[in-house]
Order: C-alpha cells, then structure tokens, then sequence
C-alpha cells in the first residue's frame, strides 16, 4: 500500500492531508511516512530470516534521530561513516555491537571515539588505514575488530557518481590484493580479523551485479580459511535501488532469493547496510510556488524549496516525480522546477510535464527521504527544512525548522573587528 495518496483530490502521508502539516509547519518541509519505514524494514527482516543477519542501515541515507531510533527500535543497527554518525547511532540509542564503521578516511579521533564505544567492527579501505587503526588500539591497549573492505571490480550499471566497485573508484582493497592485506592485519598485535565486507554502489536496479559481487567475496572467504583465517561476519554492503522513475528494481525477497541459495552453508553472519531502500520512498518534501515565469523557450516555476534543500537533481541530475498537494485539470505545460538559490543548477526538476500550476499552491517533491535533508546546506543563508514524523492520523517534529539565529550560531567576531 502506498503511504503517500491522495484522497479526494488531496494528497495525504497516511491518514494526514499534507495541506494540514504545512499549514503548521510551513515551507520547504520534509515529511516522512512511518509505516513506509516499517514496512520497508520488515521486507528486509522477512526475507533474510534464514540466516544469522544483522540490518545495519547506512546512516549518510537519513540520520535524524527519529529515523534512527525507529531502527534501533526494530532490533537494527547502523553502518556509519564519520565520527558524527557514530554519536547520533549512540544517541538514538544503537548498540555499538551492530555499528560498522566504513569510509576511506577515518581520522585519529575518529577511530579512538569507535574503539572506546566498542563498535563492532571497522570496514577498513587501506593498508596505512590497518597500520594506523592498530597503532591507535596499541595506545589504548585494546584490540581492534576489522573487517577489510574489498573491491570486487563489479559494475553496478548505475550512476558514476554513487558507483564503488570498480577499480578506478578510491573505496576500498582490490580483491586481487586482498590476501596481501589480511596477511597484513594477521601480523598486527592489535588487529582482530573478524570480517570481510564489500559495497558496491547505490541506487542499483539489478540482482545480478549482487550475486556477481557475492560469489567472488565467497571465494575469497575459502581462500582464508586456507590460510587460517575464519571469518565470522560477511558485510555484503547495500545500494539496493528504488522506483524514482520508471525504474523495477528487486524487492528484498527477489535479492534474498537469489543470494541465500549461495549462502546455504556459509557458517558466518550477514551484515547488510541498506539506506535508499529503507527511507527513500518513506519522505517527500513539500515546497511552495513563488512566482510563475515565462522565459525565452521555456516557462519557469519558482518554488521556496533548492539545491540546498534538495542537492540529488542538481549533483546526479537526478529523477524525482513531482506531484501538486491538490489534483487539478488544468492544461498541461513543460517547465523547469527551479529553487531560489543563485545558481543556475538550481532545479528540481527541468523540462518536466505537469499540470498548470499556480502562485501560492503547493507541490510534493516524490522520494526524497534518502539523501534528502542529510545532503542539504545553509548555502546562500537559508535556514534548513524542517522534519515531521507522520504516525496513522498524528504528526510529529523531529527537526525543528533552522532560524536565522541557527545560521550564526558557532561564529565568533575576533576582537579587533570590533
């Protein structure tokens, strides 16, 4: 069932006509839908129930505490990839034994904050990244769990930009080099080899870049065994896609079809790392129309909602659907969505057929709870959206708008500007 619908002619996020949520909360406005996020997290849940598994959702997707907390709720974890997102996974309440840390650039306190809170592993991308995790667990007299990140030279067949597997991309080990590194990290006094973990990309609409990416990681598996390495955890990473547009991609239970036959056997936990697919088609953002204009060969509609809110169309050109609050019938035009920033890449949508809209009304950005509000920026001094949880009939804040106090806060003037 979909969450977001209309009724009547007037769209609603569950139970609630979002006419009503901006008429409390104003605009630009992110609303996310609850159920969506339960459903979406008991697809997963439901189809790996066969095997030892750990959902780990990829915080960069969504990380308001809300969202995070509703996973904790549900037994899940996070895959993390900052300092930053290791605090509000604590926060919210995540145990730090279903916490994975990934990304090519931990820093030094970085790693001393994950190792002090015990997180279940790092997803490690480098040899001097193994050497300097080890030293910093040296100081501290601990050891450090690891999983190392291999890059399966897998073409995920989606955008460059939100592509990881090949090996032209900064992420991770080749997986020709892969023996190399753990033979390293079984020489280190302070490394524990507990994993192996692999991520190929995003937005990926196919299962097949899935199972090819698996069945080499499980080669590579039998290969430590041989050299006295078992591991206990096999982090197969996320990217499963969403519809944006006229995209099919897999439901979880096509994805678990065709990867637990594989798996039958493996004695080692799954961790998986959704994100897009958990919180993507759980949240909308709702904008206003400022101004209608018509230029040379192409009409304008001016929302109150950029690239500061909304970054994916402007940095992926991305897809999203764009929907009015309220149905009508009027003609149809070809316009440009376009925000209030002062840049010309400021769009969220261009050359898009819609119905007329006109001044004052509202639209509904589709698909935008994944790398929503977690890309968006102050830029040109805008304050931030605010974030509502809808629940059946009630609403609930979970970000309050930004102010412009929000805006200065942290700056100091030195003196001699006084």
């Amino acid at each position: 069932m979909d969450y977001f619908r209309y009724v009547k002619g007037r769209l609603h996020a569950e139970d609630v006509p979002v006419e009503d949520l901006i008429e409390e909360y104003g605009t630009p406005l992110y609303v996310y839908s609850h159920r969506t996020l339960e459903r979406h997290l008991e697809a997963y849940s439901s189809a790996f129930r066969e095997i030892p598994h750990i959902l780990c959702f990829a915080a960069k997707a969504n990380s308001n505490g809300a969202i995070l907390r509703l996973i904790a709720r549900r037994g899940g974890g996070a895959d993390i990839v900052s300092g930053g997102e290791l605090y509000r996974a604590l926060r919210v309440g995540i145990p730090p034994a279903k916490i994975v840390y990934a990304g090519v650039g931990k820093t030094d306190e970085e790693i001393r904050y994950a190792l002090g809170k015990r997180i279940l592993m790092f997803n490690v991308e480098s040899g001097q990244e193994l050497e300097r995790i080890n030293a910093i667990a040296a100081q501290m007299n601990v050891t450090a769990p690891v999983a190392l990140r291999i890059n399966p030279d897998i073409d995920p067949e989606t955008h460059p930009y939100i592509s990881t597997g090949l090996r032209k991309h900064k992420f991770g080990i080749p997986i020709e080099n892969a023996l190399q590194y753990y033979r390293l990290a079984k020489r280190l006094g302070n490394i524990e080899i507990i994993g192996v973990h692999k991520h190929i990309g995003s937005q990926i609409t196919k299962v097949t870049p899935f199972v090819d990416a698996l069945q080499r990681m499980l080669v590579l598996v039998e290969s430590l065994k041989a050299e006295g390495i078992d591991l206990r955890y096999l982090d197969i990473g996320g990217g499963l896609g969403i519809q944006y547009n006229d995209e099919t991609p897999p439901h979880p239970r096509e994805l678990a079809g065709k990867l637990l036959p594989i798996l039958k056997g493996q004695d080692i936990t799954i961790i998986m790392e959704p994100g897009r697919s958990i919180a993507g088609n759980a949240g909308i953002l709702l904008t206003k129309v400022l101004y209608l204009k018509r230029g040379d060969d192409r009409e304008f509609v001016i929302v109150d909602a950029g690239m500061n809110d909304l970054m994916r169309p402007t940095l992926y050109d991305a897809y999203h659907h764009i929907a009015p609050v309220r149905k009508n019938r009027r003609r149809k035009i070809v316009a440009d969505i376009v925000g209030p920033v002062c840049e010309s890449g400021d769009f969220l949508a261009r050359g898009r057929e819609i119905n007329r809209i006109e001044q004052g009304e509202y639209l509904a950005v589709m698909s935008a709870g994944a790398y929503g509000f977690s890309m968006s920026s102050n830029y040109n001094s805008r304050p931030r959206p605010a974030e509502v949880l809808v629940r059946d009939s009630e609403h609930y804040v979970i970000r309050k708008r930004e102010t412009y106090r929000d805006l200065v806060r942290g700056e100091v003037i030195p003196d001699f500007l006084q």
